[in-house]
């Protein structure tokens, strides 16, 4: 079984946040995690938390905005990768790790978090390159995006206007069409299927996020191809102890039997 973990931990843990992040993800040992919002961790930063966790990263610089990374436990381990700067607001970080199910190509993102437009052009984008027909793969993180096929009327009603306009289309509704770009293109939205309970992965209760519903958002992504998703058991999300401190987001973890 391999556990997954996926988190946008707010700015790479400043104000005194890292040594939380770290702890956390000791206790949890995911076998791969993929992390959001990396500020400061290009170079020794990303070498020590790597080392702290006993994984190996792989981390993909931002022109515009954060890094991202994916980091594998051994005995998995990294036999490719590729990263993408320029066509997102903040990042992508792919890996291809090998499995009992075959080479999984597995993604980190963090998609565009001020433009339902330009949003929705990112998730075109890393669709087409990352998409399913090509094979196992999952694709995780911070797409701050609303599902389709949800009410999100109430919690947009709770947002002020310059962060509801993050999530509202043209026509005033609740915009969805990123997610819904995934799901054209033949992932499948893990938590449905395998997830418990809400799924709401922001805000946390101590870790900020003023710009979020205060009646909480799912924000936070496991999309997979329908190989992996298959495969896939037991997602939650995790509260409680240094997760309600030591980020806005929670992370957000499933079991894949590969």
């Amino acid at each position: 079984m391999v556990r997954f973990l996926t988190w946008n931990v707010r700015t790479g843990g400043s104000g005194g946040r890292l040594d939380a992040l770290v702890t956390l993800l000791r206790r949890e040992r995911p076998d791969i995690l993929a992390l959001q919002e990396l500020r400061g961790f290009r170079g020794r930063r990303m070498r020590q938390v790597a080392g702290a966790l006993g994984m190996t990263p792989f981390l993909a610089s931002s022109v515009f905005g954060q890094p991202v990374a994916v980091l594998v436990r051994p005995p998995l381990r990294i036999v490719g990768w590729s990263g993408v700067r320029w066509r997102l607001h903040h990042a992508a970080a792919a890996v291809w790790v090998p499995t009992t199910a075959g080479q999984l190509t597995v993604v980190s993102t963090h998609l565009n978090p001020f433009s339902p437009y330009r949003r929705l052009r990112e998730a075109r984008f890393l669709a087409a390159r990352h998409r399913p027909a090509r094979g196992p793969v999952l694709l995780a993180g911070d797409l701050n995006a609303l599902d389709p096929g949800t009410d999100h009327t109430a919690r947009l009603a709770a947002l002020s206007g310059p962060y509801a306009r993050r999530h509202l289309a043209a026509d005033g509704t609740a915009d969805t069409r990123a997610i819904a770009a995934f799901r054209d293109a033949g992932f499948v939205d893990l938590w449905p299927a395998s997830g418990e309970g809400s799924g709401l992965t922001v805000p946390t209760t101590q870790g900020g996020g003023h710009e979020f519903s205060a009646a909480g958002m799912r924000l936070d992504y496991l999309m997979a191809s329908p190989s992996v998703a298959a495969r896939a058991t037991h997602a939650r999300v995790l509260r409680g102890a240094e997760a309600e401190y030591a980020s806005d987001h929670y992370p957000l973890m499933v079991d894949l039997d590969l």
